[in-house]
């Protein structure tokens, strides 16, 4: 195990904000000297489970610990889930049935251990201990919070005052969530900057009932491959963790030049000083694109093996750096031999190669659209597609038809 202070050097790189910095080095020297695990908080919300590099950052700081030793407990939010949490929103959120919480924790599981370390995760449910509460219970828990802090949190706040309703059961949502953090002990929550009031609740509510406070960590929210927004799958400038290593590989290439480093300190494991290193070759008038290569190749290969890797690799230079079909490309299998051009739009919609039919009808006008090599027209979307037909979408997009 590395030590206290060498370990505080991986914990904090990328952070936002560390509650409190001194706490923590106490905790990693009391886990360092008793040969001790810290336990390292994660609460999930079981409504959106597909994940992306946006919900990574958090995931991947969890395995940096990991990999010094320590130990993940991940909170599926199922009895929370039940009651929704506004986060954010002009008004509360819809509560999930029992059936979709499960299925959606489900989903979250099978893809959040490609990035944790199974064997040092727990993975529990509130409503194991949340659901046992009694009425007398809840009393005493809501006794330890007032009308006044809650409406610190800005959405409450901004409900409160354009006179939008907030459910009383809304106040327990943070409340449920803390005491998620008395029930684990635990010594360190990680989340992003959108759930402060939330984490430090946790805090104080571990002092309240006389547990040892848990250290915060607040990670910054990522930006998508736009350079602008939130990375969002509604926006579509995010990057599905589960994506195809060609997509993947395409896409971090996409990200702009000012973000190469944000990239980089929250998207891979790279030691912060080989982080440095980087900083440095950029700054000494390295080639972005050169940079941004091993960037692509870097988290490529956090999600996919070697031999993806190197054929998202083969696809990327021969699509796009010597502008030809490559050999490597994704797979549309059609079942109908009769099927036409026209049919396969939504299934491309689906692949997220389009946005919409009318983009797609767009990019023929425009001349956008080829199959093997050639231009279709607007004419041709009955034209019957045969096995092995390439079709370019744009720019940098191909997919080879099998039947």
């Amino acid at each position: 195990m590395l030590t206290p202070k060498e370990q505080i050097k991986i914990i904090c790189k990328g952070v936002h904000q560390c509650v409190n910095q001194e706490e923590l080095l106490v905790k990693l020297k009391k886990s360092y000297d008793k040969k001790e695990p810290l336990t390292i908080k994660l609460g999930l919300d079981p409504s959106a489970p597909d994940i992306h590099l946006g919900h990574a950052v958090v995931l991947r700081k969890i395995r940096q610990m990991q990999e010094l030793g320590h130990q993940a407990v991940i909170i599926i939010g199922d009895f929370t889930g039940k009651i929704g949490d506004p986060t954010g929103k002009s008004k509360g959120r819809i509560a999930l049935t029992d059936e979709k919480v499960k299925e959606n924790a489900h989903t979250y599981c099978e893809q959040i251990f490609k990035i944790l370390d199974k064997e040092k995760t727990i993975v529990r449910f509130n409503s194991d201990w949340l659901a046992k509460l009694t009425f007398e219970d809840i009393i005493k828990l809501a006794a330890t919070s007032t009308v006044a802090r809650m409406l610190e949190r800005e959405d409450f706040k901004n409900r409160y005052k354009n006179s939008v309703p907030i459910g009383l059961h809304e106040f327990l949502y943070p409340l449920m969530q803390a005491y998620d953090s008395v029930e684990v002990k635990a010594d360190i929550e990680l989340g992003g900057t959108d759930q402060t009031f939330n984490i430090l609740m946790g805090r104080t509510l571990q002092k309240a009932m006389g547990v040892e406070q848990q250290i915060a960590l607040f990670m910054p929210i990522l930006e998508g491959i736009d350079g602008v927004e939130k990375m969002s799958k509604s926006l579509g400038n995010y990057i599905g963790i589960s994506e195809p290593a060609e997509i993947m590989f395409k896409k971090v290439m996409e990200v702009p030049d000012n973000l190469i480093m944000k990239y980089f300190e929250l998207a891979t494991d790279e030691h912060p000083n080989e982080i440095d290193k980087v900083q440095e070759e950029l700054s000494n008038g390295t080639n972005p694109r050169d940079i941004k290569f091993r960037l692509a190749k870097v988290i490529t290969s956090l999600y996919h093996t070697e031999d993806e890797l190197q054929k998202a690799i083969s696809y990327y230079e021969m699509a796009f750096s010597k502008k030809a079909i490559p050999h490597d490309i994704p797979i549309l299998l059609l079942e109908d031999e009769k099927d036409i051009l026209r049919d396969i739009i939504s299934k491309l919609i689906e692949m997220d190669y389009v946005k919409s039919k009318s983009e797609f009808i767009r990019l023929i006008k425009q001349g956008g659209i080829q199959i093997n090599g050639e231009k279709i027209e607007e004419d041709e979307l009955n034209r019957v597609l045969i096995n092995e037909d390439v079709i370019k979408i744009g720019k940098k997009k191909f997919i080879k038809i099998n039947k």
